[in-house]
Parts: structure tokens; sequence; C-alpha cells
């Protein structure tokens, strides 16, 4: 048997024959003996399983063959442990602290709950004592119980009237039964027996019980029983109070509610005649004498609407009533009473003795929600409630967040969700099924009691295993059968696909122009960088592409430029390819060099420079431009940066270039990005580095702000889209403009042309111009 599991029914039962001594199994059973003998005997065997439960444990803690539930490991006989008082587990005492901090054991209110039968604890376990919590860090004793004190238990036992306490040593499991004896009487209290203080059955004594039954007439029947005697089970004729009803009931059925005449009301009208001996009783059937008439001189002081005293239309000349029978007299008055429309209406008619009513008007009623209102006659008022339910549906959120309570008419507070959530749990296999709620749902509480082993078999994670559990790593070479016959390098896994395998082979390219070494098998389409250079379907061409998979013309046609020379200039054709038609009559578009002979171009132009300028002047007049004018804005552009930033700029290149790149990036993000502001924080400097940034970021319309005292005080620049621009020119590329050595002068030839080649030249250009 592993640790930590109790003895079967198969191994209690032999061991707990062996100590009854003297008497037979088939007695214990109850197939033989008086049912004192037996009950003696089954408490016998009961305490020999408890002897056996706690003589097992003490086995297995001694041999350290008992198992933690938390960790799997076994228990030492040095190491702290923690028993439940419930189940009588035993775990390592560190193991049961981080479980009981863990979410998992949480219960639903307050408390943790073990880990073997789920019962509730309200403290976490701190220290580590004996099984019978006398003394803290018990030694271990080679003579004694591991993890036991060695005195006497002295913990009370389970019995519900037993105040002996265990007194056994200090033990794992379960405290044996009591084995005193004391004297208990029968359940009706006649006779009285010696029995064993753990016997929980109730004595018998084989008598009538003769106690008085609630109808308090009859007399209980029953032999000798626990509990009060049943009611009395005798039919009998009952009569409500009026009279009128009867029924047939137990015998003492509501026995206190007789008042002489009957025991019940029958809900009607008592219809008793007054002691008038005119009217009769209009309450429903009450118990008792019936109330005086109402319509009594002694109880009638007021006119029928109650605004006028009798006293005073007698004074008025109306006569004195003598019996309930005389009219009573009419003040005349509007009659003002409350209908019974439970509104402000009040009854029109004159002063009458009879009710008043029905409503006539109409009344403005609410919904039950109170968004929308109504108006309905006060006779239906009268029938129905004073709400009504509109069609209007509640858009508020439940209580889950997720789904709208759309309720017609709602008046709920809380609107709690009454679906199913659903959603998919960590294991990914099932679905929550509590109530639709807020936050993640709890973890997936299903349990397998079945092995988890890895794909090899090898390693096995034993149960219980929690639901979405991954196959147990292992170390073993993967065994699956593979679409190559290289060596296996990785290890077992659980993936549907292994992962590809890294063996360095030789493999020729997707052209087959070479064949390339060091290449992982799992590579299939290798491109060795070269031309393709395979001849193409119209055979005038040859693949330009890199080396590729598949045919060279995927695209269609080949567009590639005809070679064939033209006829007149001998040029090539150009044309897309065009095999088996003729070239295209097109211009040519091919530049030419034109060889001059060794001339100073530079003394022509010189001698010749009025030719220039009128060049000049006709290109401009015919673009439009405008040669006073400053087409790259250079005088702008250089004028906006003051000469003090310059001055600083040449002296600091290296920080202003970082600044003026940092400023630009910023005003480019703001100008394109979604926000229209963005700003950056430069780190603390120097005073002379701030006012270099201040001075740039006015430039460049950018607001700056210095923050902080020194020596932490730094500037925050802000781009604003529309307002912050870039200008043409930066400040780093105009100081490396004026930074830059002058290109030298061109060296003239020293072979001069002659006189005349010179004005043929320029009368050549003259005759073109003009």
């Amino acid at each position: 048997m592993s640790g930590g599991r109790w003895y079967n029914s198969d191994d209690i039962i032999p061991a707990a024959k062996k100590k009854l001594t003297g008497f037979s199994y088939f007695t214990v059973c109850g197939l033989v003996g008086t049912a004192d003998t037996q009950m003696y005997f089954m408490q016998a065997l009961k305490n020999a399983c408890v002897c056996v439960c706690s003589g097992c444990l003490i086995e297995q803690l001694t041999e350290e063959k008992y198992e933690c539930m938390v960790c799997c490991d076994v228990i030492r006989v040095m190491a702290p442990v923690w028993s439940c008082q419930s189940c009588f587990h035993v775990f390592h005492l560190n193991c049961i602290k981080k479980w009981a901090r863990s979410p998992a054991s949480q219960a639903d209110g307050e408390g943790w709950r073990c880990p073997a039968c789920q019962n509730v604890a309200f403290k976490a376990p701190t220290s580590y004592t004996c099984f019978c919590g006398k003394v803290t860090n018990p030694e271990y004793q080679r003579s004694e119980i591991p993890h036991s004190c060695g005195d006497m238990c002295g913990k009370k036992r389970t019995g519900r009237d037993c105040n002996h306490p265990c007194n056994i040593l200090c033990h794992p499991g379960p405290c044996p039964q009591c084995p005193a004896f004391v004297t208990k009487s029968c359940i009706c209290g006649r006779t009285s027996k010696q029995v064993r203080c753990s016997q929980t059955e109730s004595l018998r004594c084989e008598q009538v019980c003769g106690a008085l039954l609630n109808c308090a007439e009859h007399c209980c029947s029953q032999i000798c029983h626990q509990g009060q005697c049943q009611p009395c089970q005798l039919r009998v004729q009952q009569v409500c109070f009026c009279g009128v009803v009867h029924r047939e009931v137990p015998c003492g059925t509501d026995r206190n509610s007789f008042d002489g005449t009957g025991y019940f009301s029958c809900n009607k009208q008592c219809g008793k005649m007054l002691e008038c001996q005119a009217h009769r009783c209009l309450q429903t059937c009450h118990p008792g004498q019936c109330q005086p008439c109402p319509l009594s001189p002694k109880l009638v002081h007021s006119c029928p609407c109650g605004q006028t005293a009798l006293a005073k239309l007698l004074e008025l000349g109306y006569p004195e009533r003598r019996g309930c029978t005389d009219a009573i007299p009419s003040c005349g008055k509007i009659c003002s009473k409350p209908l019974p429309c439970d509104t402000v209406h009040l009854c029109d008619k004159l002063c009458h003795e009879d009710s008043c009513g029905p409503c006539s008007l109409t009344s403005t009623i609410k919904c039950r929600c109170g968004s929308k209102t109504k108006r309905v006659p006060c006779v239906v008022i009268q029938r129905e409630e004073l709400m009504f339910t509109c069609e209007k549906r509640c858009s508020k959120k439940r209580s889950c967040g997720r789904h709208k309570c759309g309720e017609l008419c709602c008046v709920d507070i809380e609107h709690k969700c009454t679906f199913i959530c659903g959603y998919k749990l960590n294991c990914g296999q099932h679905r929550c099924q509590e109530i639709c709620h807020r936050g993640n749902c709890q973890p997936c509480w299903q349990t397998s009691f079945d092995e988890l082993a890895c794909y090899c078999g090898e390693t096995v994670m034993y149960p219980p295993v929690p639901c979405g559990t991954k196959p147990p790593e292992c170390k073993n070479p993967c065994t699956r059968q593979h679409n190559c016959d290289h060596p296996v390098f990785h290890s077992c896994h659980s993936d549907e696909r292994c992962p590809p395998c890294t063996y360095l082979t030789k493999k020729w390219c997707m052209g087959n122009h070479e064949q390339r070494s060091n290449i992982p098998c799992h590579l299939q389409d290798i491109s060795c960088g070269l031309l393709c250079n395979k001849p193409l379907p119209c055979g005038f061409h040859r693949c330009k592409r890199i080396c590729h998979r598949g045919e060279c013309d995927a695209e269609g046609e080949c567009k590639q430029p005809c070679l064939h020379p033209r006829p007149e200039c001998g040029h090539p054709c150009k044309a897309p390819c065009h095999p088996g038609t003729t070239c295209p009559h097109t211009t040519c578009t091919a530049k030419v060099h034109l060889l001059f002979s060794c001339v100073s171009i530079w003394s022509v132009f010189q001698k010749h420079s009025w030719f220039l300028v009128f060049c000049c002047r006709r290109l401009a007049e015919a673009l439009q431009v405008d040669l006073s004018a400053d087409p790259f804005n250079t005088k702008s552009s250089s004028c906006k940066y003051s000469d003090s930033l310059k001055e600083d700029a040449r002296k600091e290149f290296k920080f202003v270039s970082e600044v003026e790149e940092e400023i630009r990036n910023l005003v480019e993000l703001a100008n394109k990005g979604k926000q229209p502001k963005r700003s950056h924080c430069f780190p603390p400097m120097k005073r002379e580095q701030r006012r270099i940034i201040h001075e740039l970021a006015e430039v460049y319309g950018v607001e700056s702000v210095s923050y902080d005292s020194e020596p932490k005080r730094n500037v925050v620049i802000t781009a604003i889209r529309g307002k912050s621009m870039c200008p043409n020119s930066t400040l780093i590329a105009l100081i490396e403009r004026e930074t830059a050595a002058r290109a030298p002068p061109p060296i003239a030839h020293i072979k001069q042309y002659n006189i005349k080649t010179l004005q043929k030249l320029s009368l050549m250009f003259r005759s073109d111009c003009w």
C-alpha cells in the first residue's frame, strides 16, 4: 500500500478479527446472538478498525513510507509535519504553508481548504507540534512514534456525550472509541443499563410509551421511541366559528383555537344576527361574539359624510334616532369622501348613506420604471394596480459588464446577470459553467486520474493531473518517424510536428549553377546569388533574374530591349522584344559623343562672354524666371541665423549638429504625424548650450522652455503642426559651405587654336542662337 492511503475493508476486517479472540466472526456480523451481544461486538469491531488505521499511519511514518500529498515526497522522521484534524492526513509543514497561501486552496468565504478532505480551516499552521498539540518541535526518539511527544494523548474523543479523554500515547489518526462503562437510560426514561460510553445507539425498553398526545385526550401507543410522539391520527369533525362549514381533520388540529363553538374560520361572511335583531354581522367568519350593530344610535354621532354632528342637526329640527333602523339625517352638503380610486378625487354627491363611487374621472399613472406616464379611467385603477409596464428596454450593463439588461420597464438596481459565462478555461478544453462574471475565470477544476506520459512513454506524470496539463518534458531523443535519415538532435516532444532537421548537407542551387555546402537539411530552395542566365523562349535574350525557382518567363512575354541594329544609324532597336517581327521605325534616342580637337574652351568663353550672358537671358525669358530674385533663397536662409549663432556653430560644431538634427526630426514628425504637438526633453546642460537651443528653436518656430534649477536645469522643446517649419538650409549646411575650400580655376591647355577656327565657332553659335 502506498503512503497517504487508508486500508480498505479487505485489510481492516481480517485485522479486526484477530482482535476479537474467543468469538466467531459471524457473531460479530450479527448472524447469531442477541441484540446486546451484537451491539457490543460491533463496537469492538469499530475500535479495532480505528486501531488498524492508526497503526497503519504509525507503521508508514516509522518506516518512512508515507508520502506528502502536496509534494508527493516521502515524509522523513525528522521533518516537521502537520496533521489535519478532520481526515488525519499528514503533510510537510512547509508544503501545507505554501498550499494555504495558494489561490487554489482558498474557500468561498474565508479560510483555506485541506488538500485531502476539503475541510475549511480559518488559520494557517505556523509551528510544528506533536499530534496531540501539547509539545512544540518534538524531538525524535527511536523508541517512540515519530512526530509524537511520548505522553498520553488526552484529546477529547469524538463521542457526543463522552467526557473521558483519550488515554493512549500521543498518536496519529483518530482517537479510539471510549472503552469506559456508564449508566444510560432508555429513550422513554423508564429503565437504565450499563453500556459503553462510546455507544451512540439509543437504548429501547420494549414498553409502551403512554405519553399524552397533542390532542390532550389520547395517549401514545408506540413502543419506547426517540423524539416527540407522533400527532394523534384519529379523524374528528370540526365546525367553523360561524357554524356553517364542517371539516374532517386529525384529532388535536387547531385545538387552541376552539372558542366554544368552532375551531377555524371559513373566510366567508359571518351572517349571524346581531343584538338589534334587524341586521346581520358583515365581518368575515370570526371567533367570539359579534360586534354591536354599527348603525346603533349609540355609535353614530354624525351625518353619513361625517362633516356635521347629529347634535347640531337636532338643533336644526331633524328628528332624533330611536333605533338602528331609523335613517341617519343628511346635512345636505357635498360628501367629499375620498373615492376608492386611491387618488385625489373626492365624491361629488350630496351627503348619503350608501358607498361612494365609482369615480368617473381619469388619472395619470406612471409605469413601473417611472420613465413614461398615461391617463386611464379611475374605474380601471380600482380593478388594477396603480402602475403599468412600459415598452422601454433597459440598456444598462449587467453585473458581468458584458451583457445588457434588456428587461422591459426594468426596476432592478443590481442587474445581476443570469447567463452562463461560457468562456474557454485555461485548459482550452472546457468552458466556464459559472454565472457570467467579471474578471478572469477560475482555473479548470477537472482532474484526470490517469497517468500522463510523453510521446515515447519513458517519462510519466502520475495522477491527479489537472486538466490542460501538457505532457511532461522528456530528455530522451525523439522516436517519431522523420522525412530524412539524418541523426536526430532534438528531444521527445508533445508537438504534432517535429522541429526541422538542421543536419548540414550539400545541395544544388535552384538554377543548378553550383553546389553549396553546409546547408541545413530542411532548407529546400537555395539561391547562389548569381544571375540565372538561362536562354529565354524568345531565343535572343537570357534571364537576368537572380538565381530563382520556377520558369524564367513567369511574367509572360519577354520584355527585354531588342538588340538588333538600326539600318540608319547602327544603334540597337531598344524596343520591347518582338520575335518574328521587324523592328518598328522610331526615333533613335541613343546619346553620342562629339570629339573636338584639343582647344582651350575656357579661353574661348572668356573672349565670348557676351554669348553666355545672352543665352542666359534668353533662357530666363523663356522660363519666366526673374534673374534679380534669389531662386535658392540663400540670402533669406542665411539671414535667419544670427552672427553669434554662426560663431557658436563653428566652435561647437558637433553639439549644434546633434541639436539641429533633433529639432528637425521633431518638426517633421509633428507635421506628418497624427498628433498636433510633439515634445522633446534635452538632458541638463550648461547655460551657453541652452542659449543655442533657444535660438535654434526660434528659427524653426519651435517653443522652448527651461525647467528645474541649476545644475539640473534642462530645456524642453515643443513642435506644433502648422507653426513649426524647417528652413530651406540648415545652419550646419551653411557653415560647411562657408568653410569649404573653393575649387581652383581651370588650367588652360598648352595647345592654342588659330583665330580662324575661333571665328568659325563663334559664327556657328551666333547663327544657332539667332
